[in-house]
């Protein structure tokens, strides 16, 4: 394999942490961002996790990310993401759109990638959650990559940077700021 592309829907839009030649606006139809995750080695431990993004299957849905493109240390990069991915993610290829053109690039706007999705068969999936409860765990769990509340404002700030409007993230993040209603 002499490349590969990865798609990014959390913190790899803002943190991916390996070598890649492009950095591409990309989307993922049929699918949807959720904090349906729980997060016993990143935002949270076992005693208190936290909730971090996976994709879930909705008809007529279009999750907005990013797309990178690895040439190199392929191998590499993809321990790196197994490991990192470990918490309930497994490597699925999927389908997704490059919303950007690349220069010099032949392919056309349609590549396979390898999206890490945490489905709803492994123990750290939730499911939906009441946004009181969602935003209390979120607010006060913390894990060894730091504070869940951290990676929600920066999910945030990833997604607002790249023009990409997510109505899931965007009333989580203002619910840090609003009173919440019961």
């Amino acid at each position: 394999m002499d490349q590969i592309w990865v798609f990014a829907y959390g913190s790899l839009i803002w943190r991916p942490g390996f070598d890649y030649s492009a950095r591409v606006k990309a989307s993922l139809p049929g699918w949807a961002r959720r904090f349906w995750q729980a997060s016993t080695d990143h935002r949270g431990v076992p005693d208190a996790p936290g909730r971090v993004v996976t994709l879930v299957p909705e008809a007529g849905a279009i999750c907005a990310g990013v797309a990178y493109l690895v040439q190199h240390r392929i191998e590499q990069t993809l321990a790196y993401l197994d490991h990192r991915e470990q918490g309930g993610y497994q490597r699925q290829v999927i389908e997704i759109e490059l919303l950007e053109g690349l220069p010099d690039h032949s392919e056309g706007p349609r590549v396979t990638a390898l999206v890490y999705v945490a489905d709803q068969d492994n123990p750290l999936f939730v499911g939906p959650t009441p946004l009181a409860p969602l935003i209390q765990t979120i607010t006060t769990a913390t894990g060894p990559s730091g504070s869940n509340r951290d990676y929600l404002i920066q999910l945030g700030d990833a997604l607002a940077q790249e023009q990409i409007d997510d109505p899931h993230i965007n009333s989580l993040v203002n619910s840090l700021t609003e009173p919440l209603l019961s």
